[in-house]
């Protein structure tokens, strides 16, 4: 049976090495990539965390689409797009659900939920979708 965000956060085992969460769709990446330039060399654009440090075999959430409804960027090198998924933006856990944009020099991707809780977001005009793919990942494979 399919699993909400909540319900897939609820029964991840902690304490693994794996990432749960979703995979943004290739060719949307690429789209969205053009949309909204990235303000940072490194480009990482690449997945929504729902939870990290899970046991391998835990089961992703079933939704797969949301919406990239916000942006926040320090200034210092670090950009992520805020994105809405089964209508909230709130990660269960804390923090809010979120794609690290682009970042610079050093600055890692674990660090956009903290430039997030301190500065906030700013609304886009328009909310633009996002196709997502539901996924248990290596956290070695995890760009953070």
């Amino acid at each position: 049976m399919p699993l909400t965000a909540q319900q897939a956060f609820e029964r991840a085992e902690e304490g693994g090495d794996h990432v749960i969460g979703w995979k943004l769709d290739p060719e949307q990446r690429r789209e969205l990539l053009m949309q909204f330039p990235p303000r940072y060399g490194q480009v990482v654009a690449d997945h929504v965390t729902l939870a990290s440090r899970v046991a391998a075999g835990s089961e992703p959430p079933s939704e797969t689409t949301g919406e990239i409804v916000g942006r926040a960027d320090d200034g210092e090198g670090v950009e992520a797009m805020v994105v809405r998924i089964a209508d909230t933006t709130d990660r269960p856990g804390g923090g809010a659900f979120h794609i690290t944009w682009s970042l610079d020099g050093g600055r890692r991707a674990k660090e956009s939920n903290d430039v997030i809780a301190r500065l906030g977001w700013e609304p886009l005009e328009l909310p633009m979708p996002v196709l997502l793919a539901p996924a248990c990942w290596p956290r070695s494979a995890d760009p953070s």
